[in-house]
């Protein structure tokens, strides 16, 4: 039988049709978009990258891609797995001493001296899962104490990379104490920027060397950095946000250059280049001649390690649990609620309205690229984006 070309023609039009109104009805500046399904691309750009410049938008644009980050730096640590230089479930105190040893909150309101030793110690899997015991609260949580405590310590937990030094930010945090015990529920965020610390220092170089070593070189992502260099800029989109009181968009408050380059949030990338990414884990860890990870690894990334204990200990998105779950740095859809929901789907969004996933089912990757800060969960942008790939496919 011959082999499908992967979409219809006319149905991509309807993708391309709403997202033209987003940006007509002046929700984002821009939009690019990026399917590949059976090794046919199809790539569709509009708007501008800023309202002042209007500058349109092209498939070369680059875009903040906040924690789309979070995979690629779960690669990056399963990379120093498959060499033997790291395990899963050693304690990672060896290398990270700030670590030993932590207090944990005997509650979540409880003062930051009101603590218990923990049970066990941090391990790699536990950063990898989110479990480690620290991580963003979510909800009306400013009078916690220990999210004042984290505040004035400068261990930022929002979609911007933090502003110290990778080891003055790492013994701020081991200064503090958990919020639950090692292993106990997951709690998003954390873990990536406490493995951006882990990897230089088993690396024996910066992380954002060991990256371009060992990803985005082999990859040939050019693009991808964390840093924007002064002739690259004028590609960067400017990233927006809602203005309460009248709907319309206003600049978001970026900071300047940050001297921690954050896996959890830092990196700035193309299409093109976060397309080589998804790729190469729908190959399985192969890319053109390059092998990054090893089959068995990406497949160990991608399956759910969440148990149903720690899914009901872990207020998320609401309804969130019952159709996905949580591999290394990686969202899993595991059933099948809606048009996009394939179990196996497998990927991440960015606060900045970026998503990317790919789905080994339909030989599907999907990246969808913007700049307006919010929840990309509770995004119809986002959401509307999958169901439209979805339903473009023609088979």
């Amino acid at each position: 039988m011959a082999k499908s070309s992967g979409f219809s023609r006319a149905r991509l039009g309807r993708l391309s049709d709403a997202m033209r109104g987003f940006v007509e009805r002046g929700e984002v500046p821009g939009i690019l978009t990026l399917l590949c399904r059976n090794d046919e691309v199809h790539v569709d750009t509009c708007g501008v990258l800023d309202f002042g410049t209007r500058t349109p938008v092209q498939r070369d644009s680059l875009f903040r891609i906040a924690s789309m980050t979070k995979p690629v730096t779960a690669v990056a640590a399963l990379c120093l797995v498959e060499e033997a230089k790291l395990r899963l479930d050693d304690p990672i105190d060896k290398w990270l001493p700030e670590l030993a040893e932590p207090r944990v909150l005997r509650r979540i309101d409880a003062q930051i001296d009101d603590t218990v030793a923990a049970e066990r110690a941090i391990t790699l899997r536990d950063l990898l899962t989110f479990r480690l015991g620290s991580g963003m609260l979510l909800g009306p949580t400013e009078l916690v104490p220990i999210q004042r405590a984290l505040a004035s310590a400068g261990i930022d937990l929002g979609p911007e990379s933090p502003v110290l030094e990778p080891n003055t930010w790492i013994e701020r945090f081991g200064k503090l104490p958990l919020m639950h015990q090692p292993g106990e529920q997951w709690m998003y965020h954390t873990g990536s920027l406490v493995l951006s610390v882990l990897i230089s220092r088993v690396a024996g170089m910066s992380f954002e060397s060991f990256l371009q070593e060992r990803i985005f070189g082999p990859l040939g992502m050019n693009e991808t950095s964390f840093e924007v260099p002064e002739t690259k800029r004028a590609r960067l989109m400017t990233p927006y946000q809602l203005e309460d009181a009248s709907g319309g968009l206003i600049r978001y408050a970026t900071r300047t250059e940050p001297m921690f380059p954050a896996g959890a949030t830092g990196l700035i990338s193309t299409a093109d280049d976060f397309f080589a990414f998804g790729r190469m884990l729908l190959r399985y860890g192969r890319f053109g001649g390059e092998r990054i990870l090893a089959r068995p690894t990406v497949e160990a990334m991608t399956t759910d390690q969440l148990t149903l204990a720690q899914k009901a200990a872990s207020p998320f998105f609401p309804d969130y649990w019952g159709t996905h779950g949580w591999g290394f740095g990686v969202s899993i859809v595991t059933a099948r609620d809606n048009v996009a929901s394939v179990p196996g789907r497998f990927g991440w969004d960015g606060a900045f309205g970026t998503t990317w996933y790919s789905d080994p089912t339909e030989d599907l990757v999907a990246i969808l690229m913007t700049q307006r800060y919010a929840n990309p969960l509770a995004s119809k942008i986002n959401a509307d984006f999958l169901t439209l790939a979805y339903q473009a496919i023609d088979d």
